[in-house]
């Protein structure tokens, strides 16, 4: 039973004051602080006292701890809306959420691991302040998001002295349009359009056609290369000289997507059409933060090497703007997607060059990334994983094209490595005959695994389950993941030993503590946030998306792509990838330290060394993974 009793209104200000030490209650408007203090009671719990059951019935108070700590066990892990299996909440921490927004009773029994005293709020007026305070409503309704962007904030807080870079880069390009697009159309004279520029003080102008459609683009590059060096006469329409390799962009797309076409491409220029028609062109110069970075310019020196020499800095060039790019309070989604988008062009480009050394015309392949980069979910610690399918010609056989292309791939994985990507320790790369197979070889190593579908295959299966093409042949790989999902669509035993798998990594959440640790030779007291932490969403991801047939390798698109198939409500889907993302964001940031101190680079990380918002949001990530395991079990009972 609780002892309860009215807060004095000679204590709300302290009560006010020690409330503000935690979310979201540091967030809040005094007024709605006021009402919420002004309606608490003191609840005083016993060691092993029971606090909440579901034979309750529905919630009838809102509980944040003030002294002391509550463990939630989980009666029925079938279901996927609650807090978790087995967890602990702590000081400043409130429950139950979910029950009370539902207006349900809860799932789980709530119960002191030791003495332990709680602020209780009745329903009617958690209600109430959902109404009156929007801090208060965002971080119930959307917790992990609402932590998550508390902890941007202090990141960037943190940061603030090691950049000057200030321009979001989640900034829609509309708003980075300063003015309208200066154009022309196609018939008009190189003269005129080059009198447009001089008049405009512009490098550039748009050709487009008379209804405004965006038909070419002509820059300073193009007046050099395609004029003046070629003696063009200047009386002839700009239409025979603009280029037509255009990059195009809606308005509401972010800066960062900018960015990368830019990387991609080799180009400078984005034009913003919207409904077909130019309304903006938005340079690299308007990507003041970008520009600053060096982004731009690490992808035109890929672009422009010649040599795999030239190619070994530009992968230091990419960690150190992954590196700065942190610093200015990146997100991890943005910053993996750039990280991927570079080390895309850098592997492409190594792959070319040394293609264009091995003499392999006639050849059909392709080099296939698998693994974390496959899924375009790298940081700054990864390691090789990618291999190559061929097509085996008429009257040809697999070994002699297998030979040809050994060579290559060996000296590709070598440059790799030179480039800071090293060498797989499981040896899963292009220049070992075991993944270097043609697309009938691909496709009975997949119906092997998944006939026998035992432990020691699982590894080897989720990592190349997870294939994308990045260079070559790109019709191998689609052909490869059709047939294999009609594999996977007809063995629901394999599913069920991946279900399986999956569920053997449990997040490492406490019962007495917060985190279950261990002791690792690189760091003692600490947990893996790759394999514990990442591993458990990329598993379940990974099994929805293959059982559903989609094509999608990364792990976030995977879980919106399953969301309406497999029934799933959208805030689950929000919770996990945000989770997912914060999990990815903690990895980058020990990697920054840890480059910063010299330290080899590691995902272990000692949770005693965590800020208290990082350990908070840290925790409901795991929460956030284990109710995905509990789906997981759920739908794969057969």
């Amino acid at each position: 039973m609780s002892q309860t009793a009215t807060v004095p209104h000679s204590l709300l200000s302290a009560t006010i004051e020690h409330l503000q030490h935690f979310a979201p209650f540091d967030r809040m408007a005094q007024e709605h602080l006021t009402y919420l203090v002004s309606h608490l009671h003191l609840g005083y719990y016993p060691k092993d006292a029971i606090i909440l059951t579901p034979e309750q019935g529905v919630a009838q108070r809102f509980y944040v701890i003030k002294q002391g700590s509550v463990v939630g066990e989980q009666v029925d892990e079938g279901r996927g809306d609650e807090e978790g299996v087995n967890w602990q909440l702590v000081q400043g921490e409130c429950f139950p959420l979910g029950a009370l927004l539902a207006v349900r009773p809860v799932v789980s029994v709530y119960r002191a691991v030791e003495d332990t005293f709680c602020y209780e709020f009745r329903a009617e007026h958690f209600a109430e302040l959902i109404r009156l305070s929007p801090a208060f409503s965002d971080f119930c309704t959307r917790r992990i998001a609402n932590l998550l962007e508390q902890s941007t904030l202090v990141i960037q807080a943190q940061y603030s002295q090691k950049s000057n870079a200030r321009q979001s880069l989640s900034t829609a390009l509309s708003t980075l349009i300063r003015r309208q697009p200066v154009t022309c159309q196609p018939e008009t004279s190189i003269h005129e359009a080059l009198r447009t520029m001089q008049e405009q003080r512009i490098g550039s102008i748009a050709i487009t056609d008379k209804h405004g459609k965006p038909a070419g683009m002509f820059t300073l590059a193009d007046l050099l290369d395609k004029v003046a060096l070629a003696r063009a006469d200047i009386s002839q329409p700009i239409g025979t000289v603009m280029s037509t390799d255009l990059v195009t962009l809606a308005p509401q797309a972010f800066a960062c997507e900018a960015a990368m076409a830019m990387a991609r491409h080799g180009v400078h220029h984005v034009l913003i059409v919207d409904r077909l028609k130019l309304v903006g062109v938005i340079s690299e110069k308007d990507l003041f933060a970008l520009q600053r970075i060096g982004l731009t310019e690490i992808s035109v020196a890929i672009h422009n090497a010649t040599t795999i020499a030239a190619l070994v800095p530009i992968g230091q060039d990419i960690r150190q703007l992954a590196h700065n790019l942190l610093a200015q309070g990146v997100s991890a989604e943005q910053l993996t997607q750039f990280i991927a988008t570079l080390n895309d062009l850098l592997t492409q480009r190594i792959i070319a060059l040394e293609c264009g050394e091995a003499g392999l015309e006639g050849l059909e392949f392709c080099w296939l990334s698998l693994g974390s980069e496959g899924r375009y979910e790298q940081t700054l610690n990864t390691d090789q994983d990618n291999g190559i399918i061929f097509q085996v010609p008429p009257g040809g056989q697999a070994g002699q094209i297998r030979a040809a292309l050994l060579p290559m791939a060996g000296r590709v994985n070598l440059a790799l490595a030179d480039c800071g990507f090293p060498l797989c320790k499981g040896n899963i790369m292009a220049g070992n005959p075991q993944w270097c197979l043609s697309l009938d070889e691909w496709d009975a190593k997949f119906a092997a695994w998944i006939q026998r579908g035992d432990a020691p295959v699982l590894l080897q299966a989720t990592i190349c389950f997870d294939f994308r093409p990045l260079y070559g042949a790109t019709a191998l790989a689609q052909e490869l993941r059709a047939r294999l999902h009609q594999k996977i669509r007809d063995n629901r035993m394999f599913l069920r030993h991946m279900v399986m798998n999956a569920l053997e990594n449990r997040p490492p959440l406490g019962v007495i503590r917060d985190f279950v640790v261990s002791d690792a030779e690189e760091l003692p007291h600490s947990m893996d946030l790759k394999f514990n932490g990442i591993t458990p969403f990329v598993d379940a991801a990974r099994i929805y998306s293959l059982t559903a047939g989609l094509s999608e390798t990364n792990t976030p698109r995977r879980l919106r792509g399953v969301c309406e198939q497999w029934r799933m409500e959208q805030k689950l889907i929000d919770a996990w990838i945000d989770a997912f993302f914060f999990i990815q964001l903690l990895r980058l940031r020990v990697h920054h330290q840890q480059r910063e101190q010299g330290r080899p680079l590691s995902n272990r990380v000692d949770p005693d060394t965590l800020n208290d918002l990082d350990r908070r949001i840290l925790k409901e990530a795991f929460r956030q993974a284990r109710k995905l395991q509990a789906l997981l079990e759920r739908d794969f009972q057969f």
